[in-house]
Parts: structure tokens; sequence; C-alpha cells
């Protein structure tokens, strides 16, 4: 039963392309600063990357969201220090 489930999905693949290894993940957050007097500042962040040997969607894109999320904090921290020492 194994070897016809391997069969059919070698048989898939050469009919579709389908890869598993290439598999993207693609993340985007974005955060609106709000500057007072009716201004603001957005701040978008996004990344996409492959899927790495040894790992499965979610984990790739769970390094992925982590990785944009840290990205966008640190940039927002960094806009907000500047507003506030103007």
């Amino acid at each position: 039963m194994v070897d016809l489930y391997q069969f059919g999905q070698s048989l898939y693949r050469k009919k579709t392309g389908m890869n598993n290894e290439d598999t993207k993940v693609r993340v985007a957050l974005g955060y609106t600063l709000n500057l007072g007097n009716f201004q603001s500042l957005r701040i978008d962040v996004e990344v996409q990357d492959n899927k790495r040997e040894g790992e499965n969607t979610n984990d790739a894109f769970e390094r992925v969201y982590a990785f944009v999320e840290d990205k966008l904090a640190a940039k927002v921290k960094e806009a907000a220090a500047e507003v506030e020492a103007k």
C-alpha cells in the first residue's frame, strides 16, 4: 500500500511539477503610529522565504512570522523614539 502511495505521489509531482521543497511562506505585518495633529506614520514589514529542509509549512510560517514581528516591533519603537525626541 505504501509503495502505491509513493508511486501516486511521484506521478502527481511529475504531472503538476509540484515539489514540496519549493513551498514559499510570506508574512506581512503593519502598524500605524499616530503622530497627532491628524498625522500618522505607517510602517510595514514583509518577508518571503522558502520552507527549509526538515521544516513543515507551519514551522516555516511561525519562523518567518516571528522574524517579521520582531523587526516590526523594533522599527515601531525606533520611530516612536524619534517622534518623542522632536
